[in-house]
């Protein structure tokens, strides 16, 4: 649970960011900030995979772009789900997706599964140092 709660945190910072330097996305409070991550999450976990499927054939002749536009939608599906939060149009979705995905994958790099922050260290063996 401590672990899900985290991972909407960061998605909520993602969409914090996203708001602030992108000038298509508004979010109009902290509640629906917090909302809209955790229904971004959901989508993710729901719709993505279904949509991932059909838009297959773009994705392969894209060689995988299409995925950051398919990751726009996923927030546009967000933004129309919730009142309170707006999307301007499908290129400041795919830029406010691509800012989202940038923090979360930076931010899970420093935390575990269970949602603990965890600390790397430097081995040596055999007088050989392991990073």
């Amino acid at each position: 649970m401590k672990g899900f709660v985290t991972r909407v945190l960061i998605t909520a910072a993602g969409l914090f960011i996203a708001r602030a330097i992108i000038p298509g996305i508004v979010i109009i409070g902290w509640d629906k900030l917090f909302i809209a991550a955790l229904v971004l999450g959901l989508v993710n976990a729901i719709v993505r995979p279904i949509l991932f499927i059909l838009t297959l054939p773009f994705t392969i002749l894209s060689l995988g772009l299409f995925l950051l536009v398919l990751n726009g939608i996923c927030l546009a599906i967000v933004a129309w789900i919730i009142p309170g939060v707006s999307v301007s149009g499908l290129w400041a979705a795919t830029l406010g997706a691509l800012v989202v995905t940038l923090t979360s994958w930076f931010a899970n790099g420093f935390i575990g599964h269970s949602g603990k922050l965890e600390r790397y260290q430097r081995v040596e063996i055999s007088g050989r140092r392991i990073d």
